[in-house]
């Protein structure tokens, strides 16, 4: 059989399709990482739409290590609303507080990609197609469509576009969104910079400001995205990459390199959860030190992957003893994809609007949402995370690559908010560690530590079939643990591609409706 040398996946099986489909023609695994961006905006538009924020890690053959793309919203300029409040809304117009970096981000990818050639209108072409002719709503959309029946602070243009007929979107309608074919259409004509400029830019304004949004069309305007440097940790010989502030990249390594100094103290499977649980509240305790717009942070980030605070933090750490765990944690919808090309590139990718339908302020033009990424902000003021003006918020999107001493190469990663870091790390371990396939490490029993969105518990999910297993072993730690059914979808929406000299694999994860392919183009 020949070597496959492309592969995609995705956690919908219509973006693994339409980004395979552009390997398939020769296209990069930039190329065909935004065609799939674009058509997951329209098949999971309450995971992510071109409304919310995007970050990428993007390996070529001939660099030594990948670099990362920032494409973070900022706040916005005037953010004299939040004077007098005490908390910022969770949705409506005050939510929607940051720029929506995703296209920004788009751009830049491609901008960047030295073998990138196909025309804009190629590359977004499936995303046309269906927001025209409609697609199958899924059993994640609904429940969503059902969540948001409840808050009261959507707009009417959100009414009009998820809830037709004043009722929520069913699983198996056919859902179409021409308002969102027209935008892509507008952006293949006038170019990606268009999202931020002009007549679209100004439509986007209005509904935002008659939501109540501080966002102006300068704020628009100014959105960028940026080249940055990815942080990094060697972990057992394996050089790990991950994406520096204002992301959680950070915890995803610390709570890695912690695991990597106690692993052989886990034999059994009780032992890797609860190993992995405590390295997490280790690094999550630091969180306020490490995590918000890297212009605020001082030398606390600078050390945080320092084998000294690893061996602190890891000394700090019972095999026999749960630590409590007071803090909340916060949810979020994402959805996170990889892509190899026929060139080698290899391309970790993760977009985000938040929460389910981020701010529920949609865009009457535009056909989409934008996002509540600005919640994660505080209004307290001695924090280093706190709310002003032109500022990056704290960011729980944290793409993974990881390259091996042998070649091997690893992209993966999962949305699920703060759960992100828990579900790489028991991917990696999974993979590196436990002598797991990566289809194995993607779709096994998992669990999540802190609160979901909806949830005012803070305690530690397990997926029953896991549960049943472990439970009593976590109890006698002093774990406060829940069961929840298996496949759940609170774990997240995981997958991995692992790219070696001899062999090409993709895997998806069983919770969302995704689908891996590998194949092989000349």
């Amino acid at each position: 059989m020949t070597q496959a040398n492309i592969a995609f996946t995705a956690p919908h099986a219509d973006a693994t399709e339409a980004g395979i489909n552009i390997l398939k023609e020769g296209g990069t695994a930039t190329e065909a990482m935004v065609a799939a961006a674009a058509m997951i905006t329209v098949v999971y538009p309450h995971m992510n739409s071109i409304g919310g924020d995007g970050f990428w890690l993007i390996d070529n053959p001939e660099q030594k290590q990948p670099f990362a793309i920032d494409a973070c919203g900022r706040s916005a300029a005037n953010i004299s609303d939040y004077n007098s409040l005490q908390t910022i809304p969770a949705r409506g117009g005050l939510s929607a507080l940051t720029q929506a970096g995703t296209i920004r981000g788009w751009e830049e990818a491609l901008r960047l990609d030295k073998n990138s050639k196909l025309p804009l209108s190629r590359i977004l072409a499936p995303a046309i197609d269906t927001a025209k002719r409609g697609f199958t709503v899924s059993a994640s959309l609904q429940a969503a469509s059902e969540k948001l029946a409840t808050v009261e602070q959507r707009n009417s243009a959100f009414n009009a576009l998820y809830q037709p007929n004043g009722s929520t979107l069913k699983q198996g309608d056919n859902f179409k969104s021409s308002a969102l074919a027209n935008t892509f259409e507008h952006l293949t004509r006038h170019g990606l910079s268009s999202f931020y400029q002009g007549e679209l830019a100004q439509s986007f304004v209005k509904d935002l400001s008659q939501a109540g949004s501080p966002l102006t069309e300068q704020d628009l305007l100014n959105t960028k995205a940026i080249q940055v440097t990815p942080l990094t940790v060697n972990i057992s010989g394996i050089d790990c990459f991950n994406l520096p502030a204002p992301t959680q990249g950070v915890n995803s390594l610390q709570i890695l390199a912690v695991i990597d100094q106690l692993k052989q103290q886990a034999t059994s499977e009780a032992d890797w959860v609860h190993l992995i649980v405590e390295a997490t509240k280790q690094s999550f305790t630091k969180r306020p030190d490490l995590w918000a717009d890297p212009v605020m942070l001082t030398d606390a980030y600078q050390q945080a992957l320092s084998a000294q605070v690893i061996e602190a933090m890891a000394n700090d750490i019972s095999m026999n003893k749960a630590k409590p765990w007071p803090l909340d944690v916060t949810p979020g919808d994402t959805v996170w994809m990889a892509s190899r090309d026929k060139y080698g590139q290899l391309v970790s990718f993760i977009q985000s609007i938040y929460w389910e339908f981020g701010s529920g302020v949609a865009m009457s033009e535009g056909g989409f949402v934008w996002n509540n990424r600005g919640v994660s902000f505080t209004l307290a003021t001695d924090a280093i995370n706190t709310l002003s003006s032109e500022k990056k918020p704290a960011h729980t999107l944290n793409p993974a690559l990881a390259k091996f001493s042998d070649g091997r190469r690893l992209a993966y990663g999962t949305m699920g908010g703060e759960g992100q870091p828990q579900t790489q790390a028991a991917i990696f371990t999974g993979y590196v560690w436990r002598n797991k396939t990566i289809q194995q490490a993607v779709a096994d029993p998992r669990w999540l530590l802190g609160r979901t969105w909806g949830d005012s518990s803070n305690n530690l999910k397990i997926e029953q079939s896991l549960a049943n297993s472990i439970g009593g072993n976590l109890t006698a730690r002093s774990h406060d643990w829940v069961s929840v059914p298996d496949n759940n979808e609170m774990m997240g929406h995981a997958g991995a591609i692992l790219d070696s000299t001899d062999t090409l694999e993709a895997a998806t994860d069983p919770r969302s409706d995704g689908h891996a392919i590998v194949a092989k183009v000349t």
